[in-house]
């Protein structure tokens, strides 16, 4: 898909700013004034919530009761709009026609988002790098989300049982039961995991070959209690085992030692912790080539090309890491936003805004 354009009204700080767009589009300008609420704004219309965590209330600009998003864009080989519109609650029009809920606008429009909140994925524990999967698993698999609620109620009520049992050993003979719950859901997310990994690998080192031009390997590995085959009917055997063998253990901790919510996925650089001893700019090379790779692996899989969001991914990159994200991502359009002017000298092919203050500057 491609967006031609878009309309913004009473959007954080900008009152109003119409935008067309090439296939490689740069925002830039100061800290504050705006760039990153655009990127912000284009990535509601994949139906998600704000990537910043913010509350709807928050994103309408200060002193007016309702904010207007519109894009013109081609999708499923056809022009369309969308529209967006926040107020007392979020409303989304596609073509014209209201949806049941915005979340309903990811079926034509897909987006993958960089971040400098996503160098937690690198840089903190294991929920960051688990939650970048599930993420993008509940993209492309429709029940992948029920799957993780379901687990993590089965998780629950392991746990509230775990610390009943010290005071009423009678409730033993329950474990059991919920030890198989979590088994065979737990088993059937870490199985999905397994193949997404699998899957996403091969994206992941084609493009971060060329972000390093060529110096540098990436690996991905998923880290568990154990070794598993790609199979779902051994998985749920050995995670079954392993809660019944930890059940001691389990009582006294009063939690789950075992399971994916445990597991992790670790991050080499030519074989060495990239958490651990990758540099500033190793390390959002990392994550870089981790969102690039989730969108050619999205679009793969769902056949819809998803556009690339990057916010100040330039910062801590040397000038040929820079040069690769600036001319060198290919058959997807996409949009960053930087500070640094002397930036947007190095595209060759694109269109730059200068935002100020929330309005573009000419």
């Amino acid at each position: 898909m491609k967006i031609k354009n878009i309309n913004i009204e009473n959007f954080r700080n900008i009152k109003e700013l119409s935008l067309e767009f090439e296939d490689v589009n740069i925002i830039w300008g100061e800290n504050a004034q705006g760039k990153t609420n655009l990127i912000e704004a284009i990535f509601l219309f994949t139906g998600s919530k704000s990537f910043r965590g913010a509350k709807d209330s928050q994103l309408i600009k200060m002193g007016e009761n309702q904010s207007k998003l519109r894009i013109d864009f081609e999708g499923s080989n056809r022009s369309q709009n969308a529209e967006i519109r926040i107020g007392n609650k979020r409303e989304a029009y596609l073509n014209g026609v209201k949806k049941k809920s915005a979340s309903m606008l990811s079926d034509e429009i897909k987006a993958v988002i960089f971040s400098p909140v996503h160098l937690n994925m690198i840089k903190e524990g294991p929920g960051e790098r688990r939650k970048f999967v599930d993420a993008a698993l509940c993209q492309i698999k429709s029940n992948y989300r029920n799957l993780l609620k379901e687990y993590n109620r089965c998780l629950d009520q392991r746990n509230i049982l775990l610390k009943d049992l010290k005071h009423n050993p009678e409730l033993d003979s329950l474990l059991y039961i919920w030890n198989k719950n979590c088994a065979i859901c737990g088993a059937k997310i870490i199985y999905q995991r397994l193949k997404y990994i699998e899957a996403l690998s091969p994206f992941v080192k084609d493009i971060f070959s060329g972000i390093s031009g060529g110096k540098e390997e990436i690996e991905l590995k998923y880290r568990s209690f154990d070794d598993y085959s790609a199979d779902t009917a051994e998985i749920e055997k050995k995670l079954l085992r392993a809660l019944e063998n930890n059940k001691i253990q389990d009582m006294m901790n009063r939690s789950t030692s075992v399971g994916p919510h445990r597991d992790d996925i670790e991050i080499l650089i030519n074989g060495i912790s990239a958490r651990i001893y990758g540099s500033q700019g190793q390390q959002r090379s990392c994550v870089l080539a981790l969102k690039l790779a989730e969108a050619n692996l999205l679009e793969q899989i769902t056949k819809k090309e998803p556009i690339a969001l990057l916010d100040d991914v330039m910062s801590e990159l040397d000038e040929k890491r820079q040069d690769y994200i600036l001319n060198h991502i290919k058959n997807r359009q996409v949009f960053i936003t930087c500070c640094d002017k002397e930036t947007i000298l190095k595209l060759k092919k694109g269109k730059t805004f200068h935002i100020e203050k929330g309005f573009l500057i000419e």
